[in-house]
């Protein structure tokens, strides 16, 4: 089990010598059943969500973190939060932040632009992309500017340092113990990061709750304001952010209960609150920004598939004063979307996903996973396996042709897994995607960079894949950046 390029060879071998599944052993403690094929995939992700549980082994060491967040919770309690997460992802409420990702967008290209104008021609994608969709996501969910772009941001650098602690106590069988944990060098780190991520959190949940319940007070049931003047509720919905639908969701709850709630209920509902919080904040823009880095990845390394994408966002733009992408273009863009899968293919940001059932789950060719086993599906084997794509290495857009498609199982492409408990943020995801990787195109032509304090060597001839919490790249990813003609940019200077 290794976190590293051999790591995912070694899972490359295990796929087409098995073809399907196997079992598999972590030492004398962990029993697991690893499934790779589409045939094997479908029965475990579409198992109903009341039978299906997320096991200790794999999202346990989430929990000091992420507390009993949507990711976490299970059956009735994992139910009642899906109800009150999803109209935050509404196609509504999603046409909004559209304008969002335009404008962070923007603000990373000017900094490229500046970055460029210093000297600076090749940039490390990760920093600057990861900052790009935390910023997006402060302003998306909390309506909260940090400049974090800018300027270092403390809830950045501790995500980064929570991922690397638990994917290296997950390396070290000794620490799954919490009493050996806790009094480890590394335990304390952790402990000391969480503290960081929750607290910028709970300031930011409080400060919304204050102000969403001094709006209630000032108006009526009805949606019409207490000084006389005419509310508009429909309006006022379309400009509520996802923290205000969460928290006026659960204001809603604690209305309608007695008055014999006591204050230990009330605090947990503030915790879920921060809680469901930091998961959206925490997961969103990690594997969010891995998916936008892997997709310009692929793109400078395969010049003709980039210059199709760009013609295609350029025609969209055509006769355009502002060079901005609009929620209708999304689906104008058929083959920047099908570039932007195949490399969610490739280079999935979540390699794995793991469950547990409460009852057996019969599987193809008479086969059982006993109740209580752990399973893990694994994204990137299904991904990668050769009996389900051909030439599974192999960056290829025209897979996703609409005419190559039909004939595939739904279940061949999961890269937001699939059935009950798949991300509930994936068309957000999809969305921000779309629109970053059009507008870079169409300011800057990418090609593969190197990183200069190693001696000059492409990124092109030593791309070593790092599996972390989500799939990054050893030493970072250099792409070198070319700004296009100004034409491409007048919407940029505008801003």
């Amino acid at each position: 089990m290794r976190d590293s390029e051999e790591g995912l060879l070694d899972v490359d071998r295990l796929v087409r010598t098995h073809g399907h599944s196997c079992s598999w052993f972590l030492g004398p403690f962990y029993h697991l059943v690893r499934v790779f094929h589409p045939d094997f995939t479908s029965p475990l992700l579409k198992a109903a969500a009341s039978i299906t549980v997320k096991d200790e082994l794999f999202y346990g060491f989430l929990r000091p973190w992420l507390g009993q967040s949507l990711l976490l919770s299970n059956g009735e309690e994992w139910s009642r939060r899906r109800r009150l997460l999803t109209p935050a992802f509404h196609f509504d409420v999603l046409k909004g932040y559209v304008a969002v990702f335009n404008n962070a967008t923007h603000t990373m290209h000017s900094k490229w632009i500046r970055l460029s104008s210093e000297g600076q021609r090749d940039l490390e994608m990760f920093q600057h992309v990861g900052l790009m969709t935390l910023d997006s996501l402060l302003r998306c969910a909390f309506s909260h500017s940090s400049d974090c772009q800018e300027t270092p941001h403390e809830f950045t650098t501790a995500i980064l340092e929570l991922g690397d602690l638990i994917m290296d106590r997950r390396r070290r069988i000794l620490h799954h113990w919490d009493w050996i944990y806790w009094r480890s060098d590394q335990g304390k780190r952790f402990r000391r990061a969480t503290e960081v991520v929750h607290s910028f959190t709970r300031r930011v949940v409080e400060h919304r709750r204050t102000l969403i319940r001094e709006q209630s007070h000032r108006e009526s049931p009805e949606g019409t304001a207490r000084d006389g003047t005419a509310g508009d509720t429909a309006q006022r919905q379309k400009r509520k952010d996802f923290i205000d639908i969460i928290l006026l969701a659960q204001v809603g709850q604690t209305d309608r209960q007695t008055d014999r709630q006591t204050d230990t209920h009330r605090e947990t509902h503030r915790q879920t609150d921060a809680n469901n919080v930091l998961m959206t904040m925490s997961s969103g823009h990690d594997t969010t920004a891995s998916a936008i880095c892997w997709t310009l990845f692929n793109l400078a390394g395969h010049a003709h598939y980039q210059d199709r994408c760009r013609d295609e966002v350029k025609e969209l733009m055509r006769d355009r004063a502002e060079q901005d992408i609009k929620w209708a273009d999304l689906s104008s863009m058929p083959f920047t979307t099908m570039c932007i899968k195949e490399s969610l293919r490739l280079h999935s940001p979540v390699l794995a996903v793991t469950r547990q059932y409460t009852r057996d789950v019969d599987l193809p060719g008479n086969r059982t996973v006993p109740k209580d086993t752990i399973c893990l599906v694994s994204i990137y084997g299904t991904h990668h396996n050769p009996a389900v794509w051909s030439d599974p290495n192999e960056f290829n857009p025209l897979r996703f042709d609409p005419a190559n498609t039909r004939e595939r199982s739904s279940n061949a492409f999961i890269p937001f897994s699939s059935g009950p408990r798949n991300c509930i943020g994936q068309r957000f995801a999809m969305a921000e995607l779309q629109v970053v990787v059009a507008l870079t195109l169409l300011r800057f032509r990418l090609s593969l960079g190197s990183n200069p304090d190693t001696a000059g060597t492409s990124t092109g001839q030593g791309i070593r894949r790092l599996p972390q919490l989500v799939l990054r790249a050893e030493g970072g990813m250099w792409l070198r950046l070319e700004l296009l003609d100004p034409p491409c940019t007048d919407g940029l200077h505008a801003q």
